[in-house]
């Protein structure tokens, strides 16, 4: 029987070294191939994907370029340009591996605004470094002239920070869940997707924030109700005492277990963590669902034998 699987792609999935447009095209030719192993299972395949540094580099390219004639874009508007531009590079690999492959599917991109809540406690205490570093001066000058929040960033600078809400909606769902149900692929809610907010008359308005990918990338499952939600990193399996002599692979593990795990710190802010919890919700939101998180490359270990760190809400 086909599940529905939603596939949250890990930075490394499209970016090394080289930020060059020919270094990530190339990059998701490989991705794709380890793609296809789950679509030559029969699997219907929703794929999420990050997008900070692209987002970063072409902020930087904004800046750089910014004048009354030729005016920098606004955040949510680089969101959106670079999961047009990543959709279109993935979407591509994919129809060539499948071609390869010989199997007949289409492939489709959705641009895809996820909604967020304007009272989040995150648009009161900023947290999401973006853009270039500047001397604690230049910070201030900025701050006066645009509004902008700035803070330390790890003794490197002051950069911009901007807010990291929750996401609560996704716009485009129903048409993602007809194209899935049509038998698609489907890449959606890239970089975390646009955030927008719903007006009191119905309106959205793009604001200026970061939405986790991992988070939106469980409301995209949650909301297709998928079988399977699959988060890709660098690693073949979650570990407790990581780099310590008695470091530990998880295989199979209860939400109850993880949960302990996090009380005990065990995973990293902005690292492993919230990929931990986006599996975690899933797993609580879906009555038969469950989520793994691998790698890349051990996808096909998965798909034969449930390799990675598997996660149920009882085991």
């Amino acid at each position: 029987m086909s599940r529905k699987i939603v596939v949250a792609l890990g930075g490394n999935a499209i970016l090394s070294s080289d930020p060059s447009a020919k270094a990530q095209q190339e990059a998701l030719s490989e991705t794709a191939k380890h793609l296809v192993k789950l679509i030559k299972n029969g699997d219907g395949l929703i794929i999420t994907h990050g997008n900070g540094p692209q987002v970063g580099n072409l902020l930087l390219q904004q800046l750089a370029a910014n004048s009354e004639k030729n005016p920098a874009f606004p955040l949510d508007s680089l969101v959106a340009m670079t999961e047009g531009s990543i959709g279109y590079w993935l979407q591509n690999a994919l129809q060539n591996a499948l071609l390869e492959e010989g199997i007949k599917k289409d492939v489709a991109s959705v641009v895809t605004q996820v909604l967020v809540d304007k009272q989040d406690p995150a648009f009161e205490n900023l947290t999401k470094p973006i853009g270039p570093f500047y001397t604690e001066e230049e910070a201030k000058a900025e701050a006066e002239k645009t509004g902008a929040t700035f803070k330390e960033d790890s003794g490197r600078g002051w950069r911009k920070v901007v807010a990291s809400p929750k996401p609560v909606g996704i716009k485009e769902i129903n048409t993602i869940r007809a194209l899935i149900d049509n038998g698609q692929i489907v890449v959606a809610a890239g970089g975390g997707g646009i955030p927008v907010v719903q007006e009191e008359d119905g309106r959205l308005s793009g604001v200026e924030a970061v939405i986790d990918k991992d988070f939106a990338s469980e409301r995209l499952a949650e909301l297709v109700e998928a079988d399977l939600f699959i988060v890709l990193t660098g690693v073949d399996y979650v570990f407790v005492n990581y780099n310590k002599p008695n470091q530990e692979k998880l295989e199979h593990v209860s939400v109850e277990q993880l949960e302990e795990y996090i009380q005990q710190n065990q995973f990293a802010p902005g690292s492993m963590l919230p990929k931990v919890e986006a599996a975690i919700d899933f797993v609580n939101s879906s009555p038969h669902g469950k989520a793994v998180i691998t790698s890349l490359e051990n996808l096909e270990a998965l798909v034969e034998s449930e390799s990675g760190t598997i996660i149920q809400k009882n085991l």
